[in-house]
C-alpha cells in the first residue's frame, strides 16, 4: 500500500512510510484504549470508521471496498468468538 501511495502522490517511499508511521501510532493507541474500555466490537467499529475515513480522504470509496471492509470485520468478530469457544474446550 505504501508503494501505491508513493506512486500516486509522487512522494518518496521513505517519506510515505515515516509519515504513515507517525500518523498511525496515535490511532493504534486509541484502538487499544477503546478495546480495553469498551471491548472488541467498539474497537473494530473504530477501525472500520478510520478505514472509511482514509478511503474518503484518498477519494477512493467504492461499494465493493465498503462491502469487503464489512465482511472482514464480521469475520474478525466470528474468529474471536470461535477462538474463545475452542480455547474453552482445551482448558
Amino acid at each position: 500500500m505504501t508503494n501505491v501511495i508513493s506512486d500516486a502522490t509522487h512522494v518518496e517511499l521513505v517519506k510515505v512510510v515515516v509519515f504513515g508511521t507517525l500518523f498511525s501510532l496515535p490511532l493504534i493507541i486509541a484502538m487499544a484504549l477503546i478495546f480495553q474500555r469498551y471491548g472488541l466490537v467498539a474497537a473494530l467499529a473504530f477501525c472500520v470508521i478510520t478505514d472509511f475515513a482514509a478511503a474518503f480522504a484518498m477519494r477512493e470509496i467504492s461499494m465493493k471496498a465498503g462491502m469487503e471492509t464489512i465482511v472482514i470485520a464480521l469475520f474478525v468478530i466470528l474468529g474471536v468468538k470461535v477462538a474463545s469457544m475452542v480455547s474453552g474446550w482445551v482448558s
